[in-house]
C-alpha cells in the first residue's frame, strides 16, 4: 500500500480521534441509525478524553453520511476541532469504532483500504469488445473497440471459394484481436489496473490475451462466461481477492528469503519490535508487514514530537535527547515513522494460512533498504 496520501496526518500533532464506520447497509431506516450511529461515536470519543471540538467535528462529518450510498464505508481522522482526512473504505469495517490517541489508528487501514485491486473487465467478441472498470467503489464503462465486421462467421462447405471465405473470416478475426488487444493495453495504462479479466468465447479469449503485450501476462485472468454475458459482481470480487492474496503471499516469500543472512552475516529483513524502531529510527525501512491481529501490533512503544523519535522504552527517548514522550501502539509508531520516509506497508493477513505461519516474529517485519 503506498501510504503517501496519510501525510497530512503527519503534518501536525496530536492528539487524534481516529473513527471508522460501516455504510454498507441501506434501507429506508438508513438515515435514522446512522444519525444514532453518529451521535454514539461522538459520545464514546468523549468519553476517551476527546475535546469537545473534535467531538463535534466528526460528529458532523458522520451526519453528512446519512444518506451517503457508499457500498463499504469511510474512515474519519479529527483534531484540534478540524476533520484533516475522510478516506473511503474499500471493505466494510467489523464493527464502527472510535480511538482517541497520541497518534491517529492507521493500522485498519491496510486491510480496509490498502488492497482495493483496480479491474478492467473486457467483454470480447468477434467484432470487438467493450471495457468496464471496476473497483470496491463500484463500475464505469472505459471505452470499446470495434474491430472490422465482415467477414466473421465459419461455414462447413469444402469447395475452394468456401476455404477462400473461411481465410477471410481467420484474418478478420486476427485483425480484430489485435485492435482489442491495443486498445486493452492503452486502457491498462491509462487506468493503472491491476488486473485484466477477458470475458467472451474460449477462442476470442485466447486470441487476444496471446495478442498482449508480455508485460501484462501476470495481470490477465480468463473468465468462462459466453460472449456477451455481464460479468457478476461476485465474479470480480473473486478475482480480486485471489490478487490480493497472492500479492500477501508474494510480500512474505520476500521477507523470507530477505530474513536469510548473506555470506558477511546481514540480513535485508527485519522482525520484531525493537529490531523494527531501530530500522525506522535509521530510515531503512522500505516496507512494513503487518499482521493486524498480531500481538506485536497492540504493544505499546514510546514516540517523540519527531517521527524519528521512537523507542520500546520511555527512558530509551529520554537518552536521544526526546524531553516529551508519549505511549503509542507499535504499529500505527511504525507507519507514522513509514509514511515520512516513503516507504510502503502491506498487510499479510490475506496470505495462505501456510505462508502465515512463517509469517515475521510477532507479526510484524520490515524488508529494508539497506542490511
Amino acid at each position: 500500500m503506498d501510504l503517501a496520501f496519510l501525510h497530512p496526518l503527519y503534518e501536525h500533532p496530536g492528539p487524534w480521534a481516529s473513527v471508522y464506520v460501516d455504510t454498507s447497509r441501506h434501507t429506508e431506516n438508513t438515515p435514522h441509525e446512522r444519525h444514532l450511529t453518529a451521535q454514539a461515536l461522538s459520545r464514546e470519543l468523549s468519553e476517551l478524553g476527546c475535546d469537545q471540538a473534535t467531538c463535534r467535528a466528526v460528529r458532523n462529518a458522520l451526519e453528512e453520511l446519512a444518506h451517503s450510498s457508499e457500498p463499504h464505508g469511510r474512515a474519519i481522522f479529527a483534531r484540534a476541532g478540524e476533520v484533516v482526512l475522510d478516506p473511503p473504505l474499500a471493505r466494510a469495517p467489523l464493527r464502527d469504532s472510535a480511538f482517541w490517541a497520541p497518534l491517529p489508528h492507521t493500522a485498519p487501514l491496510l486491510e480496509l483500504a490498502g488492497e482495493d485491486p483496480v479491474c478492467v473487465v473486457a467483454y470480447v467478441d468477434r467484432r470487438g469488445a467493450a471495457f468496464e472498470l471496476r473497483t470496491a467503489l463500484g463500475r464505469q464503462d472505459v471505452g470499446s473497440v470495434t474491430g472490422r465486421r465482415h467477414p466473421v462467421h465459419r461455414t462447413s462447405t469444402a469447395d475452394w471459394s468456401e476455404r477462400h471465405f473461411q481465410l477471410k473470416v481467420e484474418n478478420t478475426w486476427e485483425h480484430n484481436a489485435t485492435e482489442i488487444a491495443d486498445a486493452l493495453s492503452v486502457c491498462q495504462e491509462e487506468t493503472r489496473a491491476d488486473l485484466l479479466i477477458l470475458v467472451g468465447e474460449d477462442r476470442e479469449r485466447r486470441t487476444v490475451r496471446e495478442r498482449l503485450p508480455k508485460r501484462l501476462d501476470d495481470l490477465v485472468v480468463e473468465a468462462p462466461h459466453g460472449t456477451g454475458s455481464r460479468l457478476l459482481d461476485e465474479d470480480v470480487e473473486r478475482a480480486r481477492q485471489e490478487h490480493v492474496r497472492q500479492r500477501a503471499e508474494r510480500e512474505l516469500e520476500r521477507f523470507l528469503a530477505a530474513r536469510e543472512p548473506d555470506p558477511e552475516g546481514r540480513a535485508g529483513a527485519a522482525e520484531g519490535v525493537p529490531a523494527l524502531i531501530e530500522a525506522a529510527r535509521e530510515h531503512r525501512i522500505d516496507e512494513l508487514l503487518i499482521r493486524p491481529d498480531s500481538p506485536d501490533a497492540h504493544r505499546e512503544v514510546w514516540i517523540g514530537e519527531d517521527p524519528d523519535q521512537l523507542a520500546v522504552r520511555r527512558t530509551d527517548l529520554r537518552t536521544l535527547g526526546e524531553q516529551n514522550s508519549w505511549p503509542a501502539r507499535a504499529d500505527d509508531a511504525l507507519i507514522r515513522s513509514a509514511v515520512v520516509t516513503g516507504a510502503a506497508a502491506v498487510s499479510v493477513a490475506p496470505a495462505a494460512e501456510a505462508v502465515k505461519e512463517q509469517a515475521p516474529v510477532g507479526g510484524l517485519g520490515a524488508l529494508l533498504r539497506w542490511a
